[in-house]
């Protein structure tokens, strides 16, 4: 069988607590409920959600920590996952020095959510079985990052007390999805100067927390060399599993390993990010109209056919206006090499097109969308949350009479609290 843990997120002080009051927002609340449970949907490891209430009691929240408090509705959230166990809990255990405790807690975690590891345990191959599990869990929150990489998912606070051990994304607070395609957005605005948490930092960050991951443990090994080997090769997987998810929401899935990082493979993504780059561009539904495309005879070298591309794929700019000629260069000399590597897959475009749509979802939480819902909930209305959660699972099939969740962030949401400014106020 299975074992589930339950945690209830703003009830209050519990013995673990630390300074704060242990108490939640309904603000917070709906935003954890939905996105853990459209993350699921998608196909992303997560943190489940088994229910909301609110409390009747009001709670004060500093939204912004700019010295501007007041009263919000309080609320629960029951979420589950197999375990909530983080890296920092090892870290806790290391800092005091407490090696006997820290072994425990580890053979624990492998014991209860690494069962296949600890089936091959003997009595003298402990160290062998420790660096086996960290091996996993890289390998884990590498599959973890991709598929946030992949629908433009921020989580915004990557620290090592949110990052689960087992690879699933943990912990949904000041998280955002790309709108604009813009790598070094973060939805944090305490993250706001240094972006360290940005959306194209998320893969560096992550391996920078499987390091410190790897310094608390290192004392139950006690060699270096191991853990460099398992960083290094956890390094590669992290450039490997980009380029594969990124050619895969492209329509190209024959991808060799042995050919990774080739110069024509190199020189599409490159260009496909200038593309994305060059003015305001909706990541998630620039994806679906290239699925649009039809490569199959079209002639890029002529401004006719290059133009009915980009008609197809202006669904997804922020501005009406027409493309420069520099960045219709740039989407022209794009189109032409897409089109070289398209006709090198065995695939047809019908093919491709439910292949593309199967990586690239339709529906997202959207800032906005999450923050309407919220709103409305605040003043007694929760017809919208139960709105979201039911399309949110079907998120890569277009469904009838939804056409308003799938369109573009609108104007008036764009530097509003909630939709484009968070912080990791609960």
């Amino acid at each position: 069988g299975e074992h589930w843990t339950l945690q209830l997120k703003g009830s209050g002080l519990t013995p673990y607590s630390r300074t704060a009051d242990g108490l939640a927002v309904l603000r917070s609340s709906i935003r954890e409920f939905l996105c853990s449970e459209a993350m699921y949907y998608l196909g992303i490891p997560t943190t489940r959600a088994l229910s909301i209430i609110t409390t009747g009691e009001q709670v004060v929240r500093d939204m912004f920590y700019d010295g501007h408090p007041k009263k919000e509705a309080g609320a629960v959230v029951c979420r589950l996952a197999q375990s909530f166990i983080r890296f920092g809990n090892f870290q806790l255990m290391a800092d005091r020095n407490g090696i006997p405790l820290l072994k425990q807690l580890v053979d624990f975690t492998i014991k209860n959510d690494f069962p296949h590891i600890e089936q091959l345990r003997t009595a003298s191959n402990e160290k062998e079985i420790y660096l086996q599990w960290f091996n996993e869990v890289c390998t884990r929150t590498c599959s973890m990052i991709m598929h946030w990489m992949r629908v433009g998912f921020v989580h915004g606070v990557m620290n090592t007390d949110n990052m689960s051990i087992t690879g699933l994304t943990i912990d949904y607070g000041p998280y955002g999805w790309l709108e604009g395609f813009e790598p070094d957005w973060t939805p944090n605005t305490t993250d706001a100067t240094h972006h360290r948490y940005a959306f194209a930092k998320q893969p560096q960050i992550a391996q920078w927390n499987l390091l410190q991951l790897a310094n608390a443990i290192l004392p139950l090994v006690d060699e270096v060399v191991p853990f460099e080997k398992i960083l290094q090769n956890t390094s590669t997987l992290f450039d490997f599993k980009w380029h594969e998810m990124m050619l895969k929401k492209i329509g190209i899935v024959n991808y060799d390993q042995i050919l990774h990082k080739n110069k024509e493979h190199e020189d599409l993504l490159q260009q496909l990010i200038q593309v994305l780059c060059c003015r305001e561009i909706d990541m998630t539904l620039f994806f679906r109209q290239l699925a649009e495309v039809n490569l199959a005879t079209a002639d890029f070298s002529t401004q006719q056919d290059t133009d009915k591309a980009i008609d197809i794929l202006s669904d997804s700019f922020y501005k009406s206006s027409p493309l420069n000629k520099k960045q219709f260069i740039i989407f022209q000399n794009w189109l032409k090499l897409y089109q070289i590597k398209i006709k090198q897959e065995p695939q047809t475009h019908q093919q491709k097109k439910q292949q593309m749509n199967q990586t690239n979802p339709l529906y997202v939480l959207r800032n906005y969308l999450a923050q309407q819902a919220i709103e409305k909930a605040e003043k007694g209305d929760y017809a919208e949350i139960n709105t979201l959660l039911n399309l949110l699972k079907n998120p890569y099939e277009a469904q009838p009479g939804m056409e308003r969740y799938q369109q573009k962030r609108p104007e008036w949401a764009r530097h509003k609290a909630g939709c484009s400014m968070l912080s990791c106020s609960s």
